[in-house]
């Protein structure tokens, strides 16, 4: 009999600790440029992302090849010219919300959230705090965030001839739809 309520509460356990992981395989990240020249535009519906909500760590990452543009001349000197996607071909964010507390993950609502953590584009790494939404729906939590990133901050160079047309500041969208990690 106590190997029986042992046995119990080692399975409820296993269920509970993978209750508290959650994980997207399309999550999404954009980003914008605006200039009275141009407007720049690159959308990436095919980030993998993961969230444990009993640490507050999160955790995505993008194939560089997986942004798109409005033009495919655009896309190309994207990945070949400033990414050089075939030689770094992903991007990284590992961080962590700082403010967990903030967050009831058994009631559904909206919850203002920080995050700081190392983001890795072109092989470079920066700390970055930035605000953000936890949303705590049926089935999933939605993240969002929004902030800014400057390319040479990155190591991305923007020859003089097109550096008109890109602004300083990227502005950087971040939408993840997580669903639970399905126990194995």
């Amino acid at each position: 009999m106590k190997r029986l309520i042992v046995l119990f509460f080692l399975f409820n356990l296993v269920l509970a600790v993978n209750a508290q992981k959650y994980m997207t395989k399309n999550g999404f990240i954009g980003f914008y440029s605006h200039t009275p020249m141009e407007d720049i535009k690159a959308e990436n519906n095919q980030v993998v992302g993961a969230l444990d909500i009993s640490t507050g760590e999160m955790v995505f990452q993008a194939l560089i090849k997986s942004f798109h543009f409005d033009r495919a001349l655009m896309e190309e000197h994207f990945n070949e010219n400033y990414m050089e996607s075939d030689k770094i071909p992903k991007s990284m964010f590992k961080g962590k919300i700082t403010n967990l507390s903030a967050v009831d993950f058994t009631k559904n609502g909206a919850y203002d959230v920080t995050v700081e953590g190392d983001l890795t584009i072109h092989d470079v790494t920066n700390k970055i705090t930035t605000k953000g939404t936890i949303e705590v729906v049926s089935g999933g939590i939605n993240a969002n965030s929004k902030f800014n990133i400057i390319p040479e901050d990155y190591k991305i160079t923007i020859p003089g001839v097109v550096r008109e047309k890109i602004n300083k500041n990227l502005e950087v969208t971040i939408a993840m739809k997580y669903a639970p990690l399905a126990s194995k």
